[in-house]
């Protein structure tokens, strides 16, 4: 019997699996089954079964025949071990151990039952062992994840020359798939070719999804184009690979080309294209797959809940919500945190917390389920963190308080929108408060908390406090450098935002466009021109960075205030973003600092064109005119803005005041 792969020294038996901590954890773990207390006529169900079969006929006196219709009347929904333990005492009394079938079924029940130490034993003194018997037991390490114990049965299978069947390998394959073991997948793949092995669909799909896996796409779109025969999940598979490694053209086509497009294939090519950041194909194909009459589910809900909030489309929005009222999808609670999201995200927060208000009222009644409490976190989580976006910070700490007074448990992503509130609102007292929290939460500090963390206190001014957490984090990555050199950069710290920029490039991290953008703010801030004009041509030329409208702000901001009023002028000119109203507005600081009255009112005039309807252009221009003492320019700016019905938002501003 050919063998894959070469066999290792092992032994088969129980005590070979508990080498494997996670099988200690299954031991030792409860399960969480569908009843949450197990009454004694639970217990007792296999048992009682047995005797009401037996004493309801007068002609039923084998005991195997009474066995097999107990068998019958629980072993598809059992989920209770302890019924297997009754039905195999009767079978070892009766003396029906010697059924393979019979054998088999049991086996399969203590695998469902998750008791795999009496599978295991039970497997052992099996007189005979089949391809079925081994393929449920191989199937049963793989479902809870022990795919190393499943590889190691199935070399054991091998090593006793039984010949494995389609179901066998299909599993196996998802084992290989599952743990990135290239080279033994690859080997069942070519022992499957060599032996001229017939597989279904299923089977081939298996293999298909192996390939992609290990992300070897070419022997994928080999083994797709030579099936003879292919589903609707093959093609899925196929459209998710070419989706992973950012081929959405190739995606598309593989689409056209699919005969019966389910709602499945939809999901797979509009949140591909999400993923991709090709959020407008992603919204143009909803439109398709409703035009195409195809039935939306849950799914589909959630991610076009998630296109609306990502593309800022309020309307649409709505239009969905009013859609899951009509059908009754509304009840979903993974569904209305979506529409939390989605109306956060939009800025209409009123809305949102109205439905946050409602499911919170609602809460009560699933306390006890664990897939409640997450969905709970979530909502809680979904409002924080839409309060901070839209600049509502103290509603956002209110809404955390609240959460922590009800216990409801907080998350990493929730810490992290309360610290980074915190970071905007410049609340450094807070900021501490919140940091002491999750040090006595006991959290593990993922990277992104780390660096919101280092963020708030460098924002805050409190760089020693940043520096001390930077340095104490031991994965530092591109988004805690960038974090600290942000923090820098905004308290004016020219030569401090150069110095960590250059220690980050000698720690091998490579920097990003926000990285880069940190740094010009630094340099602008404190005027070092001929640094800036550097790392703006190192961005460009050495990182293949394209500048953006912030890149190309700071730069002229960087020129303006250093008094360079013409060679700012002239950047802009050189670099075709007169377009860009950023960049007049930074021009025009510059000329209100410098006095520079002719400059600013040429300026003004395009800025104008571009921003006819935005109050803080016609203000700037005001208050530049009246420092320049020209009054009659400066009231004839206000008067325009009056006609044309532009309105000031009024300022607010933070104080933090101690009880």
């Amino acid at each position: 019997m050919y063998c894959p792969i070469p066999l290792r020294n092992s032994t088969v038996g129980v005590t070979r699996f508990l080498k494997f901590p996670r099988f200690f954890f299954l031991l030792l773990t409860p399960l969480l089954p569908t009843k949450t207390i197990l009454d004694s006529t639970t217990r007792k169900a296999a048992e009682i079964k047995y005797h009401q079969i037996q004493s309801s006929s007068p002609y039923t006196s084998s005991p195997s025949h009474t066995l097999q219709k107990t068998y019958s009347g629980f072993s598809s929904d059992s989920d209770d071990s302890s019924d297997v333990n009754v039905l195999h005492g009767r079978a070892i009394k009766s003396g029906f151990v010697q059924n393979q079938k019979f054998l088999n079924h049991l086996l399969n029940l203590y695998v469902k039952s998750r008791n795999f130490v009496r599978a295991r034993k039970m497997f052992d003194e099996m007189p005979d062992r089949d391809v079925q018997t081994w393929t449920i037991l191989i199937k049963g390490f793989a479902q809870v994840g022990l795919f190393e114990i499943a590889l190691d049965l199935f070399i054991d299978m091998q090593t006793e020359g039984i010949y494995p069947n389609r179901f066998t390998l299909s599993c196996i394959l998802k084992c290989c798939a599952s743990i990135v073991n290239l080279k033994m997948g690859k080997g069942i793949h070519g022992w499957i070719l060599r032996n001229g092995v017939e597989l279904d669909v299923f089977s081939e799909n298996s293999i298909i999804d192996f390939y992609v896996k290990c992300r070897v796409f070419y022997y994928a779109s080999r083994v797709f184009e030579l099936m003879n025969e292919r589903d609707t999940v093959s093609w899925n598979i196929m459209i998710g690979a070419y989706l992973q490694i950012g081929d959405t053209e190739k995606s598309i086509e593989l689409f056209r080309r699919l005969p019966v497009k389910d709602v499945a294939s939809w999901n797979t090519i509009i949140v591909g294209q999400m993923r991709n950041g090709f959020n407008r194909i992603a919204l143009d194909l909803l439109y398709q797959m409703r035009e195409n009459r195809t039935v939306f589910n849950e799914i589909t809900f959630s991610t076009a809940l998630l296109l609306a909030a990502s593309l800022s489309m309020l309307e649409l929005g709505r239009q969905i919500h009013s859609r899951l009222l009509r059908i009754g999808f509304f009840q979903d609670t993974f569904i209305r945190n979506s529409l939390i999201d989605m109306y956060c995200k939009c800025g209409e927060m009123r809305k949102a917390s109205s439905l946050f208000n409602k499911m919170h009222r609602n809460s009560d009644e699933m306390q006890y389920s664990v897939k409640s409490q997450m969905v709970n976190t979530v909502s809680w989580s979904s409002i924080v963190s839409g309060y901070v976006q839209n600049g509502k910070i103290e509603e956002a700490f209110e809404l955390f308080r609240k959460m922590v007074r009800e216990g409801v448990e907080v998350d990493q992503f929730t810490l992290t929108s309360i610290v980074s509130a915190c970071a905007d609102a410049g609340i450094s007292e807070q900021g501490r408060q919140i940091h002491a929290f999750i040090k006595k939460l006991g959290h593990k500090f993922d990277v992104f908390l780390v660096s919101a963390i280092i963020d708030m206190y460098a924002k805050c001014g409190s760089f020693d406090d940043a520096l001390s957490i930077f340095y104490q984090s031991s994965r530092r990555n591109i988004v805690s450098w960038t974090s600290l050199i942000s923090g820098c950069a905004l308290h004016g710290q020219g030569r401090e935002v150069i110095r960590l920029f250059e220690l980050m490039l000698k720690d091998g991290i490579r920097p990003n466009e926000i990285t880069f953008l940190g740094v010009l703010s630094g340099c602008s801030h404190a005027g070092l021109v001929e640094e800036g004009h550097e790392y703006f041509r190192l961005m460009q030329e050495d990182y293949g960075i394209t500048s953006g409208v912030e890149h190309f702000t700071c730069m002229v901001d960087l020129l303006g205030r250093a008094g360079k009023l013409n060679e700012a002028k002239e950047f802009i000119h050189n670099n075709n973003i007169s377009h860009l109203s950023p960049v007049w507005n930074a021009f025009l600081a510059a000329c209100r600092v410098h006095k520079n009255i002719e400059m600013a009112t040429w300026a003004s005039k395009k800025l104008l064109l571009l921003e006819p309807n935005e109050a803080g252009s016609y203000v700037l221009l005001s208050n530049i005119s009246t420092e320049n003492q020209r009054w009659k320019e400066a009231a004839g700016m206000r008067s325009l803005m009056q006609n044309r019905g532009v309105k000031k938002n009024p300022g607010q501003s933070w104080i933090q005041l101690k009880n």
